[in-house]
């Protein structure tokens, strides 16, 4: 036959010094450093968040091996809180909160421009963008996609909200801050050209509680934004 030779995509373990939260036998969190993609594809093969969890344990299988035990991913230039799996009952217990919408998810972003109220809803669909493929965007036959946002902090130009998920769509909150007019600082896919200078857009996935897919306990973990998030906030405090 001359049909080309299967390509072997497998994922190399690597190891990684990476910022372990939580562990125990079914489920890691881990802390994701700005810049890291989490898991491999083409033309990211390795260096991934996948890469440095395989070398530090075994994780669950059941969603192919390109993204063990991942659950839900965050942007690479998004820090902050993930959930992996580390067996295959872990993973299904997991995919089936996020799928009921159980699970808290809340992130910190520095956006473009002052609000006129304190807290909303956004509730706008969301699918690949018609004119550029790279991007996603509000479409009318997209997925349903909802996020809520708070005001935390107001400064001149910029304000420091927090969102909270309630749907998981790619790009979901840099869409839809976007979409709002209030797009999030830093952001070189939707964001103006004249903005913040950082490593990619300022969000921070800060807080994930989800039930522990072995107890049913809920458990809530939270952590703080990278050095440059918080040196930023600073500058626009005027300390």
């Amino acid at each position: 036959s001359d049909l080309p030779d299967p390509v072997e995509v497998s994922v190399k373990p690597e190891k990684m010094n990476l910022d372990i939260v939580f562990e125990d036998d079914d489920v890691i969190v881990v802390n994701k450093p700005q810049g890291m993609v989490v898991h491999p594809a083409p033309g990211h093969e390795n260096g991934t968040l996948v890469n440095g969890l395989l070398d530090h344990a075994p994780l669950a299988t059941v969603n192919g091996e390109l993204r063990p035990g991942i659950v839900h991913r965050i942007d690479k230039d998004t820090s902050g809180l993930l959930m992996v799996a580390k067996n295959d009952q872990a993973m299904l217990s997991l995919s089936a909160q996020l799928k009921a919408k159980t699970n808290q998810r809340k992130y910190l972003a520095i956006v473009h421009g002052n609000f006129k109220e304190e807290a909303g809803t956004i509730n706008a669909p969301i699918g690949r963008s018609k004119k550029d493929r790279k991007k996603m965007d509000i479409v009318e036959d997209g997925r349903p996609a909802v996020t809520h946002f708070k005001v935390l902090e107001r400064f001149t130009d910029y304000t420091l909200i927090e969102c909270e998920l309630e749907t998981g769509r790619t790009h979901q909150i840099r869409v839809h801050l976007k979409y709002i007019g209030h797009p999030v600082a830093g952001d070189p896919l939707y964001g103006p050209r004249n903005t913040l200078k950082g490593n990619g857009q300022f969000l921070h996935a800060k807080l994930l509680g989800f039930k522990h897919p072995r107890t049913g306990e809920e458990l809530v973990f939270e952590v703080d934004p990278p050095q440059i998030f918080q040196d930023t906030l600073s500058k626009l405090r005027g300390i």
